[in-house]
C-alpha cells in the first residue's frame, strides 16, 4: 500500500497533509494512531498535525486535524491556510473557499502576490470571552493568577490562554506552560501564549500548543486569541501586526475576526507499507 502525502507549513507551524478527496486512504480508527506515528522527527516525516482534506456536505471541502498527542483539533489558523494552498494547488478551489472544520465553517479568501508567495485570509470564529464557551470552569470573563501570572483566556475555535509579559525571551515556557495548559479551570486544556507588546498596534507571541505538548513556531488561533484579548483589553486597536517565531500574521479585529498569513508547500511523497 502507498500513501501520498504532501508536508506543508504556515509560519514554522508544519503539517502532512493526506488527500481523501476521493475517498479515505487512511480509517478513521487509524487516524490518531497515524498521527502519532508520522509527525514523529526522527521515526516518521515530522510535523505538528496530520491534516485531512475530504468532501463536505455543508462547505467547498472539510479539514481535520490529528495532532502527535493522537488527539483531533477543533480547529488550526495555520493549517487551515495550509489546506487552503493544498485545495487551491490541487484546483479544488480557486481564489475564494469554504472550509468545514469542528469549529464551523471557515471562509477564505486566497492567492499569489506578484512575488510569488501564497497568501490567505480566513475570516475566523468570532473570540468568546464568557468562561462557560472558552470552556473554563466559573462564571463570566477569565481572569486567574496561576504560578505568579495574570493570565486572561479566550476560545477562537480552540481554548486559548493568554498571558501578557515584560520580556518573552525570559519567559521558560516548557516549565511555566504545562500548568496552565492544564489547571482545572480548563476542562478540556488549553494552548497558552505568552504576549508582549511591541508598541503600536503590534504584539510577539510565544505559543505552547496543547497537542503538541511544546512549544510551536507558530499558531494562528493563538496569534488570534492574543490580538482579540489584546484589543478586548484595549491594549491595541482593531488590527493588529502579530510576531511569531516563525514570521508575522495579522489579525483583524472588527466586525469579522480575520487571520492573514502565508502558507507554504514544503515537498510531497509516497509512504510505502
Amino acid at each position: 500500500m502507498e500513501i501520498t502525502f504532501t508536508k506543508l507549513h504556515g509560519n514554522g507551524n508544519d503539517f502532512i497533509l493526506i488527500d481523501e478527496m476521493n475517498g479515505p486512504v487512511i480509517p478513521d480508527e487509524m487516524k490518531a494512531p497515524f498521527a502519532a506515528l508520522y509527525c514523529d522527527r526522527r521515526f516518521g516525516i515530522g510535523g505538528d498535525g496530520v491534516l485531512f482534506i475530504s468532501p463536505s456536505e455543508t462547505a467547498d471541502v472539510k479539514m481535520r486535524l490529528f495532532q502527535p498527542d493522537e488527539s483531533e483539533a477543533e480547529m488550526c489558523g495555520n493549517g487551515i491556510r495550509c489546506l487552503a494552498k493544498y485545495a487551491h494547488d490541487a484546483g479544488y478551489a480557486r481564489d475564494t473557499c469554504t472550509v468545514e472544520t469542528l469549529a464551523g465553517v471557515m471562509p477564505v479568501e486566497m492567492g499569489y502576490d506578484e512575488e510569488g508567495e501564497f497568501w490567505a485570509t480566513i475570516e475566523m470564529v468570532d473570540p468568546a470571552f464568557e468562561r462557560s464557551t472558552i470552556p473554563a470552569l466559573g462564571e463570566g470573563e477569565y481572569t486567574e493568577e496561576i504560578g505568579g501570572f495574570t493570565v486572561h483566556a479566550a476560545n477562537t475555535g480552540v481554548p486559548h490562554a493568554v498571558v501578557f509579559v515584560d520580556d518573552l525571551e525570559a519567559v521558560e515556557i516548557m516549565a511555566v506552560a504545562p500548568s496552565i495548559r492544564r489547571h482545572p479551570t480548563f476542562p478540556k486544556g488549553a494552548n497558552v501564549n505568552f504576549v508582549q507588546l511591541n508598541g503600536g498596534e503590534s504584539l510577539r507571541i510565544r505559543t505552547f500548543e496543547r497537542g503538541v505538548e511544546g512549544e510551536t513556531e507558530s499558531c494562528g488561533t493563538g496569534a488570534t486569541a492574543s490580538a482579540a484579548v489584546a484589543h478586548h483589553l484595549g491594549l491595541v486597536g482593531p488590527e493588529v501586526r502579530v510576531e511569531t517565531r516563525g514570521g508575522p500574521l495579522v489579525i483583524g479585529c472588527g466586525e469579522k475576526t480575520t487571520m492573514t498569513g502565508p502558507a507554504t508547500t514544503v515537498f510531497s511523497g509516497v509512504i510505502e507499507g
